[in-house]
């Protein structure tokens, strides 16, 4: 069992997302790019805590954040709901990173480069 445990440590997110069974690429995709926007997200919103001009964008990316790891745990078991909130995903993504592109920090700037990634496989994944 120890053996196992470290073997599972060990590996990534995507030979973890490759071991799903029944995944699409897109679907595959869509988690890789959800889990990251939600790390991405989370470290922006602890950056902007206690700065009353970055509210809005903390409180997008902790939207943000939540949806999109939702979102991947919803696609992973191919849950009958995920296309509906494949939408709100791609909504908020998109509201965040233009929140974020107005700021000059670099948490900001990385998150406005990666939300519209996330955003478009969102999109894709809440028209097929």
């Amino acid at each position: 069992m120890q053996m196992e445990n470290e073997y599972h440590d060990a590996m990534s997110l995507t030979e973890t997302v490759d071991r799903i069974e029944g995944l699409s690429d897109e679907g595959r995709e869509c988690i890789e790019v959800c889990n990251e926007a939600a790390e991405v997200c989370e470290w922006c919103a602890d950056e902007c805590l206690g700065d009353s001009d970055m509210e809005e964008c903390a409180r997008l990316c902790r939207d943000v954040a939540d949806l999109t790891s939702l979102h991947a745990r919803f696609i992973a078991r191919n849950s009958e709901y995920s296309s509906m909130l494949a939408e709100a995903c791609a909504e908020a993504c998109e509201a965040c990173a233009d929140e974020c592109s107005k700021h000059d920090a670099n948490h900001c700037q990385v998150c406005a480069d990666v939300l519209p990634e996330c955003a478009e496989s969102c999109r894709q994944m809440a028209n097929a």
